[in-house]
C-alpha cells in the first residue's frame, strides 16, 4: 500500500468474497503514527452448518457476530465461517434495529425455511448500546424476491404519519407494510397491508394483479411531504404512496432507473440507471432528479461509458458521490470507465454538475460500495472498494487519494463495507 500521513484514526470492516465463500479483513489506521494495518479474521472451513449462517458484523474484540437462520440464535465466535453469507441490511436508527432482507431462492424468490413457497422473509434484530446485534425480535414472511426497506415516522411537516416499515417485494410487484410502533401491540412487527404496484397500462394486454412487472427496487420516505416514494424499475416510474391509507396516489415517469436516493433535506430524489440497448458499443448511465414537492422531473444526465453503481450524498447534501462498475456486452465493457469515482456538485438541486472524476481501483463487477467517515458534519474520509484489485482506496475530505489498502491478494467478486450499524449498502 502507498501510505500518506493522516491525522485521522479510523477502522473499517470488510467482507471479501462471492457471497458463497469469503473472508473478513479489518482495516485500521492510526492517525498518530500514520500506520495502516489489515487483519484478516481466521477463517473456519470445517463443520459449517446448512443452511449457512448470516454474517452480521464484528464485535469490538474482532469476534464474528453471526445469525443462525434455523435457531435464530445470535452468537459470537473467533473464526469466520467461510460460507457465511452477507445479507442486505436496513437500519432503523431510532429503535436501534437491523432489518435483514432474505432474497429467497434465485428462481422462485421464496424462503422455504421460514415461509414455505409463499414468500421470503425479513428478520428484525435488536442491537445494544454499542451497536452489536443481540437478539432476534421476529422473522416476518413478506413477498417474493429481493427486498428494499424504508421506515416512516411523524415529522414536523407530517405529524400524523405512523411508524411503519415499507418492504418492497421484487418478484411479486408489491410492498408489504409492517407496523413498527412498539406502543401499538396490535400491529407491531406484523404485516398489516399489501400494496399492489401494478400499472395495467404498462402491462402486456393491460393485465392487472399480482405478480406483475413493476419490479420495485428503490424506496425512500420524505419527512418533508410525509409520502413514500417507490421506484418501479420495470415501469420506469415512481409510485407515490400515502403511508396513512397505503394508497398509490400518483405515478411519476422518470425513465430508465433502478434505484432512488433521497437528498438530506428530503426535497429531491435522485434516480440512477443504465441504458444498454440504444448503443451496442456504449453503456449510457442515466441520472434523473425528481422534486417531491412540485413533482417536476429534471432533464436526465447522460454519462457515456459509465455504469452507475452505488451513490451517496455528502452529510450536508452539497456533493453527490457515485462509483462506477461494470455491465453490458463485451464491446460495451471494453469502453467502460471501471476505475472512477464521480463527484457531482449538488448544492443547487435539482441541478447536478459533474465536478470531479477521480481515478481509483478497478471494479469489473456489478456493485462497488462506498463508505464515509463523518466528523463534525462533514466527510473526513471516503472509502471506495476496488473488488477486481482486492483493494480499498482511501480519500480525504477534498477527494484526494491518500492511500490504497490491499485486503486480498486476488480479485474478489464482492467487497462490502460494514460500520458498527451494519452492512453499508448506499443505494
Amino acid at each position: 500500500m502507498n501510505a500518506t500521513f493522516s491525522p485521522v484514526s479510523w477502522s473499517l470492516v470488510c467482507y471479501a468474497g462471492d457471497e458463497q465463500n469469503g473472508a473478513v479483513p479489518v482495516i485500521r489506521h492510526d492517525g498518530a503514527t500514520g500506520n495502516t494495518v489489515v487483519k484478516t479474521l481466521r477463517v473456519q472451513t470445517e463443520n459449517t452448518p446448512d443452511p449457512r449462517c448470516i454474517f452480521l458484523n464484528t464485535a469490538h474484540d474482532d469476534s464474528v457476530v453471526l445469525l443462525d437462520p434455523v435457531s435464530k440464535e445470535i452468537r459470537l465466535q473467533d473464526a469466520f465461517p467461510i460460507d457465511a453469507r452477507p445479507d442486505h441490511m436496513y437500519r432503523d436508527a431510532e429503535q436501534a434495529q437491523l432489518w435483514l432482507g432474505n432474497d429467497g431462492d434465485k428462481i422462485t424468490g421464496a424462503d422455504p425455511l421460514n415461509c414455505g413457497e409463499q414468500g421470503s422473509s425479513v428478520t428484525v434484530i435488536q442491537m445494544d448500546s454499542q451497536g452489536t446485534p443481540v437478539k432476534v425480535l421476529k422473522t416476518l414472511c413478506v413477498g417474493r424476491g429481493h427486498h428494499v426497506t424504508t421506515f416512516t415516522f411523524p415529522s414536523a411537516a407530517a405529524p400524523a404519519v405512523p411508524r411503519r416499515a415499507f418492504i418492497s417485494n421484487l418478484m411479486d410487484g408489491t410492498i408489504s407494510v409492517v407496523g413498527n410502533d412498539p406502543a401499538d401491540a396490535a400491529s407491531y412487527l406484523k404485516v398489516i397491508a399489501i400494496i399492489d404496484l401494478c400499472e395495467p397500462a404498462r402491462e402486456k394486454d393491460g393485465a392487472s394483479g399480482v405478480p406483475n412487472n413493476a419490479a420495485p427496487h428503490g424506496m425512500v420516505y420524505s419527512p418533508l411531504t410525509g409520502k413514500v416514494y417507490n421506484m418501479n424499475n420495470g415501469y420506469g416510474t415512481i409510485a407515490v404512496i400515502d403511508p396513512l391509507t397505503h394508497a398509490v396516489e400518483d405515478s411519476i415517469h422518470v425513465g430508465t432507473s433502478t434505484n432512488a436516493l433521497l437528498s438530506p433535506d428530503g426535497r429531491f430524489i435522485v434516480c440512477k440507471g443504465a441504458d444498454r440497448k440504444s448503443d451496442e458499443n456504449h453503456v449510457i448511465g442515466k441520472i434523473t432528479v425528481l422534486d417531491v414537492v412540485t413533482k417536476a422531473v429534471s432533464e436526465t444526465i447522460d454519462l457515456v461509458d459509465v455504469y452507475p453503481s452505488v451513490y451517496r450524498f455528502s452529510a450536508d447534501g452539497r456533493k453527490l458521490y457515485l462509483t462506477t462498475a461494470s455491465t453490458g456486452n463485451k464491446t460495451q465493457k471494453a469502453n467502460l470507465k471501471m476505475n472512477t469515482l464521480l463527484v457531482f456538485d449538488s448544492a443547487a438541486m435539482p441541478t447536478l454538475r459533474l465536478s470531479k472524476e477521480i481515478t481509483v481501483g478497478m471494479a469489473d463487477c456489478g456493485r462497488r460500495p462506498i463508505a464515509f467517515l463523518e466528523q463534525d458534519g462533514v466527510f473526513a474520509r471516503t472509502f471506495v472498494s476496488n473488488p477486481t484489485d482486492g483493494t480499498v482506496s482511501v480519500l480525504d475530505g477534498d477527494e484526494r487519494v491518500l492511500e490504497t489498502v490491499t485486503v486480498s491478494t486476488q480479485a474478489v467478486p464482492a467487497l462490502h463495507f460494514y460500520s458498527k450499524e451494519g452492512r453499508l449498502l448506499g443505494a
